[in-house]
């Protein structure tokens, strides 16, 4: 197709008459830019008129820098670059980058200047284009600042809810806080005092405040009871429900004569205050200095360990027992240790032989039994923390999942 036929196709030049044609092929030339190409930049000078006969171009303000932002696309039919020729010495206000290999019409500003002579009307059709196309500027702009003012009240609000998220966060964090204090100073803050035998305890709770428990109750010159339970959850609802279990079985140890007695009074208390449905496993003795017995009732708990004076592991024969809060009259399983001076005994939670390395593993009672042998023959506190030394070092980088509670009983 020649020049002529090309112009004639042309929108903004369809006005011309064919007398005028020849002198638009003579001022007009014809260019081929590929995709990828700049025709201009924004800040070069504007002396450069174009009119798009095939493809497509961008048009980009701040073109390679973090406001970059797409202005429009122009097809076959439009003319860009115009802004320039109303404007001697004027600028480039954006960047034009062909969108795809594009065929143009370029004209020079001094040939526009002679083209508006000859038909002013030239002009008026491209102010009227000018005109339309801040018109449609203007409302992209407008549209622009709405969706921006939408994602400032999106963000406002988010933030409003983070900032309520942190204040809960911190009212939480201050009430497990008080919580925690609670808890210990429920249980017993120093060991107690028996002739012939030395105390240990360790008590490391898998959260802020956790559901094992461990008691000392004395009963006279020559008895201590010892208390050592575990509830079902962890956090502050089995902290509230061994709150209760320590309540009930203290006051149950001082007015019952044997442990079998005690968790049997207990568990009718708990199956009154228990509609969430928890439940407990506990191990109560009886100490007796003077026969050098512990005496005790075992409610689905785990068994005790006893270490004879050469550090040989006894470990009582596993009766029946079912945990506390769930029956009406649970099975027990009642038992009686001699501990000979120089024998050591170890009640625990199962948090102990459960917990895991980072690789899942179980510590289980072969490596409980060595750590408390390794231990031996230190002081009742020694093994305690003997104990929790090597499941801290077992437990590595993994989370604790479970509460864990040693109490360790020594004959001297």
């Amino acid at each position: 197709m020649d020049k002529a036929a090309l112009i004639r196709q042309f929108p903004l030049f369809a006005s011309v008459p064919g007398s005028e044609i020849g002198y638009l092929t003579e001022i007009l030339s014809e260019r081929e830019a590929p995709a990828g190409a700049f025709l201009f930049r924004e800040g070069d000078p504007g002396d450069r008129f174009y009119a798009i006969l095939d493809g497509e171009v961008e048009v980009v303000k701040a073109w390679g820098t973090a406001d970059e932002r797409l202005l429009a696309v122009r097809r076959a039919g439009e003319f860009l670059g115009e802004m320039s020729l109303f404007e001697p010495g004027g600028r480039r206000t954006a960047s034009v980058r062909a969108r795809t290999a594009v065929h143009l019409l370029e004209m020079a500003r001094a040939d526009f200047d002679v083209l508006l002579h000859h038909r002013p009307a030239l002009g008026y059709e491209m102010v009227r284009v000018l005109s339309l196309r801040l018109s449609q500027s203007q409302d992209a702009t407008i549209d622009d600042l709405r969706e921006k003012n939408r994602e400032l009240a999106r963000a406002y609000h988010e933030l409003q809810m983070a900032q309520a998220q942190i204040v809960q966060k911190e009212r939480l964090e201050k009430e497990l806080e008080t919580a925690r204090w609670i808890q210990q100073s429920i249980l017993p803050r120093a060991l107690p005092h028996l002739p012939g035998f030395d105390f240990g305890v360790r008590m490391v709770p898998a959260r802020a405040v956790g559901g094992d428990l461990f008691d000392f109750i004395p009963l006279g010159e020559d008895e201590l009871g010892v208390v050592i339970g575990d509830v079902s959850d962890k956090g502050v609802p089995a902290a509230i429900f061994m709150a209760l279990t320590y309540s009930l079985l203290r006051a149950a140890a001082n007015r019952m004569a044997s442990p079998a007695e005690v968790l049997q009074h207990t568990n009718r208390h708990l199956l009154g205050m228990n509609e969430a449905g928890m439940f407990v496993t506990v191990l109560y003795g009886v100490l007796d200095r003077k026969q050098g017995r512990f005496t005790y009732a075992r409610a689905g708990h785990e068994l005790p360990l006893l270490f004879d004076l050469a550090g040989e592991v006894h470990e009582p024969a596993c009766g029946f027992g079912q945990p506390l809060g769930v029956f009406d009259s649970p099975g027990l399983d009642e038992q009686s240790l001699a501990l000979p001076p120089g024998a050591t005994a170890l009640i625990f939670t199962d948090g102990a032989t459960d917990m895991r390395d980072p690789a899942g593993g179980r510590f289980g009672p072969e490596r409980l039994q060595a750590a408390v042998g390794a231990s031996l023959p230190g002081s009742a506190q020694a093994v305690c923390d003997g104990v929790w030394n090597a499941l801290s070092e077992y437990q590595g980088n993994s989370e604790q999942a479970d509460d864990v509670a040693l109490v360790a009983i020594r004959a001297e």
